[in-house]
């Protein structure tokens, strides 16, 4: 790559960032995210820039780099939180669920200071080695195209501002600036598949700009494969938090399209930051065209006259538990309730006491949707009967259907 890196981020923060009026950066004290937190300093300009740093509790010295961090970050006149995270089970997968943690306390830290965006360190670097990695496993398109600039995930907007730049060339340029940052040991320890994957490109002399590259063209043929799912899907229609897909698309389309529409249905009825495994839905969507109704990833599926309906899952409802909060079950917003009344699932058994039949809903769908609680008592289901000054309101509509077809 030629050029100065640092006006290829500038030039993607404006276009990524350059009509909000604050943004967070996520800086773990690497040279990646080190050479992020300076540009973006400089790039600001009146922007409110905060920085935090996720510390996973995972090796010693963790704590004196967040804090090392701090310094840098306040020495450039950016505030500065470390978030703490500590894993409380050996059970699973532990770099998927550091991931997801520190996405999910990046959220919370931006959503608490009303930050709309939170720009990541990736590189070009590792859209080649998740490429590799990938490649390894199999993956579909989806997996294995180039990370998305920007994607909105676990309740916030994730920016990516340099992709098109090497992490070779972010370390010359700290470099030429007496500018330094942390090494990771973990970035040598190849029990892990990055790293491996690392050492593989390393081993083999690939070039990290012909594998982003082609991970680039993987991601403009799924952008097409999504272009054709949202067409096929534009009959797609909407009731009281629950999707109805004419069957014909779904039955004549390619696989490939099919899996698309409905992990995009799927995910808008429940919320979910990810799509369900692919070889599940697979055999969800063969079995549901050619026998009937299936539950997948907290949904139910059923064929109907007007197509398919994909409503939430009774049981999953439940799951969800009382709330006094006017968000429930990541689907619904409910106002208008009175002091010590909760929004829970209506249920199976409650059902019997209400005219569920008249509302259109189907058995299991009634028992899904939110009813008010108060003292173990159903105060009502506003779905089912209208409460006085009582409002449900579904979180998602048809515009957050076509972004998930649409989603990468």
């Amino acid at each position: 790559m030629t050029g100065d890196p640092a006006a290829r981020i500038r030039s993607a923060l404006d276009r990524l960032a350059g009509d909000l009026p604050s943004i967070g950066l996520a800086v773990s004290g690497g040279g990646d995210s080190i050479a992020l937190m300076h540009v973006a300093a400089e790039w600001a300009q009146g922007r409110r820039v905060m920085v935090a740093t996720v510390d996973h509790g995972l090796r010693q010295g963790s704590a004196a780099e967040a804090e090392a961090v701090g310094r840098r970050a306040r020495a450039l006149g950016l505030s500065h939180a470390t978030l703490l995270w500590r894993r409380d089970t050996r059970a699973g997968n532990l770099m998927a669920q550091a991931r997801d943690a520190r996405l999910r306390l990046l959220s919370g830290w931006a959503l608490r200071n009303e930050l709309p965006a939170v720009a990541l360190g990736h590189t070009a670097d590792d859209l080649a080695e998740t490429l590799l990695m990938r490649l390894a496993r199999g993956s579909g398109v989806d997996g294995l195209s180039a990370m998305a600039e920007w994607r909105d995930a676990f309740d916030m907007r994730w920016l990516r501002p340099m992709l098109g730049t090497g992490r070779r060339e972010l370390r010359d340029w700290l470099t030429a600036r007496d500018i330094g940052w942390i090494d990771d040991p973990t970035n040598d320890n190849s029990d892990y598949d990055r790293v491996r994957a690392r050492q593989a490109i390393a081993a083999l002399g690939l070039e990290v700009e012909g594998l982003a590259r082609a991970a680039g063209h993987i991601a403009e043929a799924r952008d097409a494969l999504a272009d054709y799912a949202a067409l096929l899907s534009a009959e797609a229609s909407f009731d009281r938090g629950s999707l109805i897909l004419p069957r014909g698309p779904l039955r004549d389309a390619p696989p490939e399209i099919r899996r698309r529409i409905l992990v995009a249905a799927v995910r808008w009825v429940t919320g979910a930051d990810y799509p369900p495994r692919r070889a599940t839905l697979l055999h969800a969507l063969s079995a549901v065209l050619s026998q009937g109704r299936v539950t997948l990833d907290g949904t139910m599926i059923a064929p109907t006259g007007a197509g398919l309906r994909i409503a939430r899952e009774a049981a999953a409802a439940l799951r969800s538990g009382a709330t006094a909060e006017p968000v429930w079950d990541r689907r619904w917003r409910v106002t208008g309730l009175a002091p010590g009344q909760q929004i829970a699932a209506l249920g199976p058994e409650a059902l019997s006491r209400l005219p569920w039949r008249d509302s259109g809903l189907l058995r299991d769908e009634a028992a899904a949707s939110p009813a008010i609680w108060q003292d173990g008592r159903l105060v009502g289901a506003p779905l089912l009967r209208p409460l006085p000054g009582v409002t449900a309101t579904p979180l998602r509509g048809a515009a957050d259907f076509r972004s998930l077809v649409k989603a990468h």
